[in-house]
């Protein structure tokens, strides 16, 4: 049971940004510090990735836990009330997420995603590997 009234919560969930989140103004500042060079949710392409860096044919989806269900996170929970929609919701928000990734890996790009949990876990030890990646060097 959820413990705000169902218009508290619905304002509440509006105000959630689905663009320039903390997590992905983290992974921007730290790419471009690097010397990274990269495009804004792209529309063009599948999914609007947050970042596109065509110089390596690379995009990057920061994905919110809870919002896109990483395996086994600690944020990716279960809201208690009304289960049948949010489960709905959820899995809508995967076969979305595979199938713009199946498109973009048709189309030739690499797709790499940040979890959010990651950046606040070690966040230098995710950017360090996230710009490892881009460049294709040594991938743990």
């Amino acid at each position: 049971m959820d413990i705000v009234d169902s218009a508290t919560r619905s304002r509440m969930m509006s105000g959630i940004q689905s663009k320039n989140t903390k997590p992905e103004m983290l992974v921007r500042q730290y790419l471009h510090a690097q010397g990274f060079r990269y495009r804004l949710h792209t529309r063009e392409l599948p999914g609007s990735p947050d970042l596109v860096l065509p110089k390596y044919h690379v995009v990057i989806f920061v994905h919110g836990c809870f919002w896109h269900r990483h395996a086994g996170c600690r944020f990716a929970t279960q809201p208690a009330s009304n289960t049948e929609r949010w489960k709905a919701k959820f899995q809508g928000n995967l076969e979305r997420d595979a199938k713009n990734v199946a498109a973009l890996q048709v189309m030739g790009w690499r797709v790499l995603v940040v979890w959010e949990c990651e950046l606040k876990r070690e966040p230098l030890d995710r950017l360090q590997r996230l710009a490892r990646e881009i460049t294709h060097q040594a991938i743990d």
